[in-house]
């Protein structure tokens, strides 16, 4: 499995003293995170995930499940841990970065610190079937989240190549669950919106209960995409929390 497949620097920055590791959210792709890259270079060294069945993935079967994802993941991460890592990971991505942080405490390493992003807690269980739906139906849920540019559902052809890694994407997220299991010795990060249909901040705040690391949560007003309209504070607040937690401290509430 190469490692060039799933991971993508957009900015090497070899001098960079730690690494950010985005993981995309429900349809993403590695390309969602290229600003991001070019504002925290050099300072930071930032590794896109590039899911199967996407954009020069697309030829590719899409994985269906959080677990495989992660365990994938995993599996071609090793030659950069040589540095302090960091996972950020919105929606879907959230959760695989925390079964990816898992699996890697699980090897020896454990991660600098977790953010997650537009995401309810793995024990915030919901009964969501919107991977069920059919295709008018799927394209109606992802008008309605404001995230994929849905400008580009209008045009028939990316939309042919654009719904099945969608649907995959939908149905790991939707049927992940875990409501017990090891917890992460990793500080967790949670960012969210105020209105945010897919997270209620008591849902959020369950992150805390995964985590012997310390939790804290950052709102921002905004829906499940909050984080497009506020580029600049999130870019900050995940500078800070890569800096602040390589001092690990106890557990803490909420912000």
């Amino acid at each position: 499995m190469s490692t060039d497949l799933w991971l993508r620097r957009f900015h090497p920055a070899p001098e960079a003293a730690t690494r950010l590791l985005c993981l995309p959210h429900a349809g993403g792709s590695a390309s969602y995170f290229f600003p991001v890259s070019r504002a925290l270079s050099p300072a930071i060294e930032v590794v896109a995930v590039q899911y199967p069945g996407r954009q020069d993935r697309r030829q590719e079967p899409c994985l269906e499940t959080v677990g495989e994802l992660a365990d994938r993941i995993a599996d071609v991460l090793p030659s950069y841990l040589d540095k302090p890592l960091t996972i950020f990971g919105h929606s879907m991505g959230a959760s695989v970065g925390f079964e990816l942080a898992l699996r890697l405490q699980e090897r020896g390493t454990v991660v600098h610190g977790l953010v997650v992003s537009g995401r309810r807690a793995p024990s915030a269980l919901r009964d969501e079937r919107v991977h069920e739906l059919d295709d008018n139906g799927l394209i109606t849920e992802i008008k309605r989240l404001d995230g994929t540019e849905t400008q580009l559902l209008d045009d028939t052809e990316i939309l042919r190549m654009v719904l099945p890694s969608i649907r995959a994407d939908y149905k790991a997220a939707e049927t992940y669950r875990r409501t017990e299991g090891p917890r992460l010795r990793t500080r967790v990060l949670a960012l969210t919106g105020d209105s945010d249909p897919k997270a209620t901040l008591a849902e959020v705040d369950q992150w805390a209960d995964h985590t012997d690391g310390g939790y804290e949560r950052e709102v921002y007003s905004g829906g499940h995409f909050y984080l497009n309209n506020h580029v600049p504070a999130v870019l900050d607040r995940i500078r800070a929390h890569v800096r602040d937690s390589s001092s690990p401290r106890p557990a803490s509430s909420p912000a």
